[in-house]
């Protein structure tokens, strides 16, 4: 059946929505949809393709001197002795040859260059369109797919408005006049000619009908095994410390051998249209030779007339060989475009944001309004969640894992909607802002922090590009970046490598702090920002993340909960639900949740450090002094 997106895949309501359709109504809105991608390229650069089949069509017209000269050749100056025409021919040929040549070199360099301009723009409109999609959409994606639509299937479309659609329209046109040609010469054999030559086309219309579901088909057997790839490079640390590499090489083996067995297909039947074009040529050339060899003894056509209708024919049967190679590779440029339709239908965040509202300014006010949330349908994440963040104020969230502290950040970062229930800041609902507006006041760690392949300081500068060094070096200071960049030979010239791998956990943790400095935000996200790095370094960034969290309004979610027992408020979130809310001191005084990780995170510690025996005794409040409140209550 074909897929339906549902709204909570992809954030909102995708333009492919409504009743599940059959594969056979699918594969007609496909193919239709295609065509019109392909109308479009072609009106795109029709400039280009008119230059271009215009010089095809000089080239094939000078292409027939060589043939028409056969018969005056035979005919005129070897049976009748006029050899004052000789020269004439020859200079007539020669000219043709050039003109050919030069025409040949133009095409070449015309349609090359469209053809490169015109994958180049697609590939930069599909990035354009991918980048714009809803985050959900990437969390049930691979990389590798979306590379796969990029750049391979953007690379098809060479045929469409490059040298194939046009040699293929000129070797047509040269057809039509070759047979012009041959009527005028016999007729009668011409007619019986041109009825194998119609079988034969309407044989190879259906093999391509056939053969593009193949190609299709392969191109996301190609993306699958390109994702599974990209996989196992980026995870190579983990595939060898598990020492899995056989496994991933049995997995990477399966999915080269399905699209082995596809590509043999679609070899095994561009051979047969190959071969039946072969079959075709030779049945001309044996009734060329039974009916045009009688009429040469008949005396009704001359042997010039009828060396010259071998070559016209061969000018008829070339562009069915032509079909044979270019017919497959338009057919393979449909495919990709088949898929890169699918991807362009997609709704993006940006079409949204055109009917929202603009969001010039952030005050900081956020607030969730009986929120509930699932990733999969009947199976709840967060379940009537409501809390107020002030401006400038810090909000800690704590929990078990799996409990719906970074759903929860999620819903507050747009990346997510929620099923029911808001999320409104400065009292406006989040679904009625433009998205980019509001995420230009976020400030963002996360759990994973990813840097770029490129120097530390182009990662530091990534969300203000206008950075200067000094601004650079200001907040390297406030994150204790510059006591591990000024070791470095280059400095803030460091290239980090791929995912920053040529940095520690604990270093990709402080160049992702600086970068979240350096934005300047007025909502800052910090996800275990603190996480990969030592009780010492902790101490000093702490000291600088509070100085950053001023005048902030502030999401922390910390499993160390030393780090946060300065939030003006914490949220204890067990299966969805806020349980408990207060601050440090008032949580503690509950007796409840709160405390509980708290004591059990102060004996891991007493474990971790103290030694074995060591009278450990944390210091809590008595439970007594706990006040009398609703611990749900805000």
């Amino acid at each position: 059946m074909a897929v339906v997106w549902s709204d909570r895949m992809f954030g909102r309501a995708s333009r492919t929505k409504g009743t599940p359709v059959t594969d056979t109504a699918a594969r007609q809105v496909s193919v239709r949809g295609a065509w019109v991608e392909a109308r479009e390229l072609v009106w795109i650069h029709r400039s280009r393709l008119a230059v271009g089949l215009t010089l095809m069509l000089v080239n094939r017209l000078a292409g027939l001197v060589l043939p028409a000269s056969s018969k005056y050749l035979i005919d005129d100056v070897i049976a009748n002795q006029r050899s004052e025409l000789l020269l004439t021919l020859a200079l007539a040929i020669g000219l043709a040859a050039a003109v050919q040549a030069v025409t040949g070199f133009a095409l070449s360099q015309v349609l090359g260059v469209a053809a490169q301009r015109a994958i180049t723009e697609m590939r930069k409109r599909v990035q354009v369109h991918v980048t714009r999609l809803p985050v959900g959409f990437f969390d049930s994606t691979k990389t590798g797919v979306l590379i796969s639509r990029i750049m391979t299937d953007a690379e098809g479309i060479r045929n469409l408005v490059g040298t194939g659609l046009v040699q293929l329209s000129g070797g047509l046109v040269t057809a039509v006049i070759a047979l012009g040609v041959l009527f005028y010469l016999s007729w009668q054999l011409t007619s019986v000619t041109l009825l194998i030559l119609l079988a034969f086309g309407g044989t190879m219309a259906t093999a391509f009908k056939r053969l593009r579901p193949l190609f299709r088909e392969r191109g996301k057997m190609n993306a699958d095994v390109t994702g599974r790839l990209n996989e196992t490079l980026g995870g190579i640390r983990i595939v060898k410390a598990y020492t899995v590499e056989r496994r991933e090489q049995r997995v990477f083996a399966n999915g080269t051998h399905r699209l082995l067995r596809n590509v043999a297909k679609t070899i095994t039947g561009v051979s047969a249209i190959s071969a039946v074009s072969t079959l075709v040529i030779g049945a001309i050339g044996v009734l060329m030779v039974l009916v045009g060899g009688q009429a040469i003894l008949a005396g009704t056509m001359t042997l010039g007339d009828f060396i010259a209708y071998i070559f016209f024919t061969g000018l008829v049967a070339a562009p069915l060989v032509q079909i044979a190679s270019i017919g497959t590779q338009i057919t393979e440029a449909f495919a990709g475009l088949d898929r890169i339709r699918e991807i362009r239908q997609m709704a993006t965040e940006d079409e949204e944001d055109a009917v929202r509202r603009p969001l010039p300014e952030v005050r900081g006010d956020v607030t969730c309004e009986g929120v509930c949330f699932e990733y999969v349908e009947g199976v709840p994440v967060l379940r009537d969640v409501s809390f107020e963040a002030k401006a400038g104020t810090t909000t800690a969230l704590v929990g078990s894992s799996g409990s719906g502290k970074s759903t929860l950040i999620s819903l507050v970062l747009a990346f997510n909607r929620p099923k029911s229930g808001r999320v409104t800041v400065d009292g406006l609902d989040l679904e009625s802002l433009r998205l980019r507006d509001y995420r230009k006041h976020l400030g963002v760690v996360l759990q994973e922090n990813f840097l770029f392949d490129g120097t530390v300081a182009d990662n530091i500068r990534f969300a203000r590009p206008d950075a200067t060094p000094d601004e650079i070096r200001r907040v390297s200071r406030v994150a204790h970046c510059d006591e591990f960049i000024s070791e470095f030979k280059d400095g803030y010239d460091t290239v980090v490598g791929e995912r920053g791998v040529k940095l520690s956990g604990g270093q990709r943790q402080r160049v992702a702090i600086a970068r979240a400095i350096l934005a300047d935000p007025r909502i800052l996200i910090l996800d275990e920002a603190t996480s990969s790095l030592d009780s010492e370094s902790e101490g000093f960034i702490q000291d600088g993340l509070r100085s950053l969290r001023h005048g902030r309004t502030t999401f922390v979610i910390a499993h160390r909960l030393s780090t946060i027992q300065s939030a003006d408020q914490i949220l204890v979130i067990e299966r969805g639900e806020i349980v408990e809310r207060g601050s440090h001191v008032e949580l503690l005084a509950l007796d409840g949740r709160y405390r509980q990780l708290h004591e059990k995170q102060y004996r891991l510690e007493r474990d971790r450090f103290i030694n074995p025996g060591e009278d450990f005794t944390p210091d809590l409040p008595p439970t007594p002094a706990a006040p009398a409140r609703n611990p749900t209550s805000l």
